[in-house]
């Protein structure tokens, strides 16, 4: 257990819970069951308000269906061309879709990877179910993709046309945009015109070069230093061929923050007049924080690795920034802490309880983490509210 040592404890009577999944063990829904069991243990009696929480990748569209949003399925391509059941959630105008749903990597057979291969054309057929649902508001999560091509397949699949010097479409996937001679936006879907597109991230790299979508995120999708090359040229090449077709603005959002996000999705959904913000900053408003926090005494949040990543937009430390600003003591648990005191303090932690001071086998953290969780809540439950 880690004590940032911020501020006295102070005796709560409701308490939030707004964590994200603890990625591999359990998702933040099965988080909140537990936390709030283990609370309940400690205080029969607590006022507990769940609200698991996500940054735009994988588990956003179980975060806002959990908070109230309708569950929509079609079918959709996967990232290999397979066709896959995947979800986004829709309340009131509202679609949250979910990149990883469609073009994510649990979409990939285990242990299969396709780096350069590997297409986004399921994410936008997914962004094309929202339209035709009549949402008037997308917010598009992207994050856990398995593909690197800058979001062509998404536009192909809004109706943009990329074709090699013998007119011909080019192969799917980043490593086919080497073979691109020409880029036709005109026939995109009109609709996109019409509503606010929002692109959800918690990275702000560019599309290409050493901080670029390639070289940063590809060796994590399978890519070997040569793929990582070749995507890189190739996305290079992408951006070159579109600033031909649709000017100046395609040659810009290549470098902007957020192009780089999800294989380079990003730059894909700035092309289609998105607006890049923060992903927990997104969704903390679309799933309801502000008046949930206003209700609480106390907040508990988490994710399963508390690290130098958490500071850099990850759900846990936008809401304990926004707990903060609004005075209200937060609380963190994990299934790994690697962060001192009083990086924690300054983060705006009160205090962080890992599954692995309760159980130093971290196997059996991962293996057992429910229970576990458990019995951790049930201690701060104790710490704090009695």
């Amino acid at each position: 257990m880690a004590d940032a040592a911020v501020s006295d404890t102070r005796k709560a009577r409701r308490v939030l819970v707004a964590a994200d999944k603890f990625k591999g063990s359990l998702t933040a829904v099965e988080v909140a069951e537990r936390v709030t069991a283990g609370l309940r243990r400690a205080v029969p009696d607590l006022e507990v308000e769940a609200l698991p929480v996500a940054d735009g990748g994988d588990g956003t569209v179980a975060a806002a269906v959990a908070a109230g949003f309708e569950r929509r399925e079609v079918r959709v391509a996967g990232p290999l061309g397979d066709e896959v059941t995947a979800a986004f959630a829709l309340r009131e105008g509202t679609a949250v879709v979910e990149m990883a749903e469609a073009s994510g990597l649990q979409r990939l057979p285990a242990g299969v990877f396709a780096p350069l291969t590997a297409s986004t054309y399921g994410s936008g057929e997914l962004l094309r179910a929202a339209l035709d649902a009549g949402a008037r508001t997308i917010v598009f999560g992207v994050g856990g993709s398995a593909t690197t091509d800058g979001g062509a397949g998404m536009l192909s699949a809004l109706g943009a046309r990329f074709l090699d010097g013998h007119g011909e479409p080019v192969p799917p996937g980043g490593g086919g945009l080497a073979d691109l001679a020409t880029a036709d936006l005109s026939a995109l879907d009109p609709r996109l015109s019409e509503i606010e597109l929002v692109l959800a991230s918690d990275v702000d790299n560019p599309l290409t070069g050493p901080k670029g979508a390639p070289a940063v995120y590809g060796p994590q999708k399978g890519a070997s230093p040569d793929d990582v090359a070749a995507l890189d040229a190739a996305l290079a090449h992408f951006a070159k061929v579109l600033e031909e077709s649709a000017g100046p603005k395609a040659a810009a959002y290549a470098a902007s923050p957020g192009a780089g996000a999800a294989g380079g999705i990003g730059y894909g959904a700035l092309l289609l007049g998105a607006r890049f913000r923060a992903g927990i900053e997104v969704m903390l408003d679309v799933l309801g924080f502000a008046p949930a926090l206003d209700r609480a005494d106390l907040v508990i949040t988490g994710e399963g690795s508390l690290d130098e990543q958490t500071l850099h937009g990850k759900a846990p430390a936008g809401v304990a920034a926004a707990a903060r600003a609004a005075d209200k003591e937060v609380v963190a648990v994990c299934g790994r802490l690697a962060l001192p005191p009083e990086t924690l303090g300054r983060a705006g932690f009160r205090r962080v309880y890992p599954l692995t001071d309760a159980e130093p086998d971290v196997a059996k953290c991962i293996a057992e983490a429910g229970p576990i969780l458990e019995r951790v809540a049930e201690r701060i439950g104790r710490d704090f509210l009695t």
